[in-house]
């Protein structure tokens, strides 16, 4: 199995923390840049650096709260199968987003203001609050869209791995109960990845990641579903979130705690539990 893609998921990894900060530091700071200007000219009295300081206290408090929005859009992912659950846990989340985001910037602003010799009054609370959430739960969604979308991004650009199925006519080519190839479609194209290659299998979330020459193929699969699927003599379970190919295992490390740590051919290194380490002992009739 060869995979000709131009752009590579592993080479993006690289720079992809850079990336993804460098895109919202940009896209906040432009934003706010434009934003003060044209609040400057709509507010042609007043000295220039209070437009500012209004723009660029929202900004930079929105900038601090990205945290508080990615760890929300993992945890209430937006899916076809999940986004009615995951609505109302966004709503709640944008209330407290929209709170600290105008708790944050009016102390920002009276700072500045402070510093410059100056009173800032936010006015009203319980009206300004609400002006401030309506704005704040726009900001708020369009956030969790770009996070969702750049996910969805992120699973085409890395490829994603699915079990074959039955053709509409005659008989499957293999038996699809313990399936030798998996097909994964990545960047508008499908290959097919044979089961024997899979070094091993990882749990994330709703996903089993199979991984695969130095790549990583989520399949939509939970361990206990995949287990019945796999050949049992190459695969085994070595913790709950791992299954080994043990053609691809170099080396079994035992460690003090009872668990092992196991070194993959290609330097891997993988936790075997307590549990399982025994029943892989046994595998090279070498009981404890």
């Amino acid at each position: 199995m060869t995979d000709q893609a131009t752009f590579d998921y592993r080479d993006f990894l690289r720079w992809r923390r850079p990336v993804e900060v460098g895109f919202w530091l940009a896209l906040y700071g432009i934003n706010a840049t434009f934003n003060s200007m044209t609040s400057a000219i709509d507010h042609p009295g007043l000295p220039a650096w209070q437009p500012w300081s209004w723009e660029w206290s929202s900004a930079l408090v929105s900038l601090a709260l990205l945290p508080l929005a990615i760890v929300a859009a993992r945890r209430w992912p937006f899916r076809f199968d999940t986004w009615r659950r995951s609505l109302p846990a966004h709503l709640l989340v944008s209330v407290l987003f929209s709170l600290i985001h105008v708790v944050g910037m009016v102390a920002l602003r009276k700072l500045a203001y402070g510093v410059a010799g100056e009173h800032y009054d936010f006015g009203a609370w319980w009206i300004n609050a609400g002006y401030e959430y309506l704005k704040d739960v726009r900001s708020y969604a369009s956030i969790i869209t770009t996070l969702t979308l750049y996910r969805l991004w992120l699973l085409r650009l890395q490829g994603e791995a699915r079990l074959l199925t039955a053709p509409d006519e005659g008989l499957p080519a293999e038996p699809l109960e313990r399936p030798e190839r998996f097909l994964v479609r990545k960047l508008g194209r499908e290959f097919l990845i044979n089961a024997s290659e899979i070094e091993w299998l990882q749990a994330s979330g709703n996903y089993v990641n199979l991984h695969v020459h130095g790549r990583d193929y989520p399949l939509r699969a939970t361990m206990a579903g995949i287990d019945d699927r796999l050949d049992p003599a190459r695969f085994v379970r070595v913790h709950r979130s791992y299954f080994i190919n043990l053609d691809y295992l170099a080396e079994i490390e035992p460690l003090e705690t009872g668990d092992a740590r196991l070194q993959m051919r290609d330097s891997v290194k993988i936790p075997c539990s307590r549990r399982y380490r025994a029943a892989l002992r046994e595998r090279f009739g070498q009981p404890d």
